[in-house]
């Protein structure tokens, strides 16, 4: 009796540890447009949803990156403005039969974050803050993620994050370099608003450990790899080669899980999310 209750405790405890293990991958296609079936049930739990920016009077805005699409205003004056198209898309990717995600984000820059954090602030009354809030209930969103890149100012990134925790948001991020100024970030945010890091091991953040990350940050890292692309092909890495740095930088200490950047590249590339997606589920169960 006492080894059956041992041995239910100690399945109940690995599969906690399973599952809070991070599986994701950037959206940067146009979401009508991608193969949502395929991403949806590939694997990935976290999906983080490019290119909504912020405009200086506090509207959202949607940007395309995809051929055919137009760039769209999301939130104004307080109210989701995207159309239902859009927002019954991005909802679908929790309830959809067979999926595999339970959280999805959207990725911004800082633009425009320090004026509007400056004046009229971050009260609950602003329209920067309303429209967060409407979005937030239109597209059933979990997090916003930080790809600050250039601005790095602390003081209004710290506000912002608090805010976007008072409507009910996560809030991620996404360095590559300035370690010091995203642990500055996660110090005046808190973990209990800033709960993950992804870490960009490509490109410009070709040579960060996510290990030695996570020793700096005080937290779990989600080291990020860039799939097989024509863009920078020197940067892409196959569905094999990404299971080796990962299992390498997982053999060295426990890590947050891994993702990829970004699920154009995959549909540009006549690539499978099946393949990328088992190397999360392998190394990351």
């Amino acid at each position: 009796m006492a080894r059956s209750l041992l041995l239910g405790l100690l399945f109940q405890l690995i599969s906690a540890v399973a599952a809070d293990n991070i599986r994701a991958i950037y959206l940067f296609k146009d979401v009508l447009k991608s193969n949502t079936a395929s991403i949806t049930t590939s694997g990935f739990n976290s999906l983080i949803i490019f290119g909504v920016g912020i405009l200086g009077n506090g509207d959202i805005m949607y940007y395309s990156n995809t051929p055919g699409s137009v760039d769209t205003l999301i939130a104004s004056n307080g109210s989701y403005v995207g159309g239902t198209a859009l927002s019954d898309k991005v909802r679908s990717f929790k309830t959809v039969s067979g999926t595999t995600v339970n959280r999805v984000e959207i990725s911004m820059n800082s633009q425009h974050v320090q004026d509007l954090m400056a004046s009229p602030g971050p009260g609950s009354s602003t329209p920067l803050y309303k429209n967060f809030q409407a979005l937030k209930t239109a597209w059933g969103l979990d997090a916003v993620n930080n790809d600050d890149e250039s601005l790095y100012d602390v003081a209004s990134t710290v506000k912002f994050g608090q805010m976007l925790g008072q409507i009910g948001y996560k809030y991620t991020i996404a360095p590559y370099t300035n370690s010091g100024f995203w642990v500055s970030l996660k110090n005046g945010i808190g973990t209990t608003i800033l709960d993950r890091a992804y870490l960009q091991c490509y490109d410009g953040g070709a040579g960060n450990d996510p290990i030695g990350w996570q020793n700096t940050l005080g937290m779990k890292v989600v080291p990020l790899l860039w799939v097989t692309n024509d863009s920078k092909p020197s940067q892409g890495t196959t569905a094999a080669q990404a299971k080796t740095k990962f299992s390498s930088w997982a053999s060295r200490g426990t890590l947050g899980g891994g993702g990829y950047w970004n699920d154009y590249d995959i549909e540009k590339m006549g690539l499978s999310y099946t393949d990328y997606a088992n190397v999360l589920k392998t190394v990351f169960p």
